[in-house]
């Protein structure tokens, strides 16, 4: 079986095609995923679509991407994560790819969600892109290490990897890692320890191939979990039994809500 630990099936695309995209996860062996929460705004498709299936998970956060949008304080991250359905806080983080300028308020963001994460005791999904050093620096000054979390979507360094996973995070791999031109990132992956690693869609985004540039789903992550098993010599169902159970681990309230607090203990 296999877990995505990181997909957006509350955007539209994805959500029209609802009871779809959940059969397909089923046929695929995919038996969870973690649908993410992007904005306050929309925060209620994410909780909606946790509530309606017993397999998909919710977060809560406000990605850094988001510019205009209702910007919560710790004391309302804290309330809000109190959702039964909610079992991280994120996505949060630092772009520095789309959007440039004066991003202190990105920086203040991604603090107020690891203060939040800290209080409630729930790990951090963290996004990072063109920002890898400020990305540590804070999760250092806010003491990121006490809930740790997972470095989602990972496109760095090994040395950024390794950081990351000093203060307990995992790193979770995408699509991308099947690209043609992602020697570097399957180097990382390679070298990690197992222990750390996850496996996501980030669906619609980024699917694996053979699908790229067709929109993704919870049900391509295998491939992901293929191209993982080829780089490490195991086999698939190795990678699915792995990454999910470092999944349950990691994300303790899933864990409880899937019956599964033998892995997460």
């Amino acid at each position: 079986m296999f877990i995505d630990s990181h997909c957006h099936i509350d955007f539209p695309d994805l959500a029209a095609r609802e009871d779809e995209v959940l059969a397909n996860m089923q046929a695929q062996q995919v038996s969870h995923a973690l649908c993410v929460s992007v904005n306050i705004e929309h925060w209620p498709r994410v909780t909606g679509m946790a509530e309606r299936h017993a397999n998909v998970f919710a977060s809560l956060g406000v990605h850094p991407d988001y510019e205009d949008v209702t910007e919560p304080d710790v004391a309302q991250l804290v309330e809000m994560s109190t959702h039964p359905r909610v079992v991280a806080i994120g996505e949060t983080g630092l772009d520095y790819f789309r959007l440039t300028g004066d991003l202190e308020w990105q920086r203040k963001r991604f603090r107020t969600h690891i203060r939040a994460a800290r209080e409630c005791g729930k790990p951090l999904i963290i996004h990072t892109r063109s920002s890898a050093e400020d990305t540590l620096t804070i999760m250092r000054e806010e003491r990121a290490h006490e809930v740790g979390g997972v470095m989602h979507c990972f496109t760095e360094t090994l040395e950024v990897a390794e950081a990351a996973i000093d203060m307990g995070f995992c790193i979770s791999f995408s699509g991308i890692v099947t690209f043609k031109n992602a020697q570097q990132l399957r180097d990382v992956a390679k070298a990690i320890p197992l222990a750390s690693m996850l496996i996501e869609t980030d669906s619609p985004y980024l699917a694996p191939v053979p699908y790229r540039g067709k929109m993704n789903e919870p049900a391509y992550v295998p491939h992901v979990a293929a191209e993982l098993a080829k780089v490490r010599g195991m086999t698939v169902e190795e990678v699915g039994r792995v990454t999910s159970d470092n999944f349950f681990r990691l994300f303790h309230d899933a864990a409880r809500l899937a019956g599964r607090e033998e892995v997460a203990a």
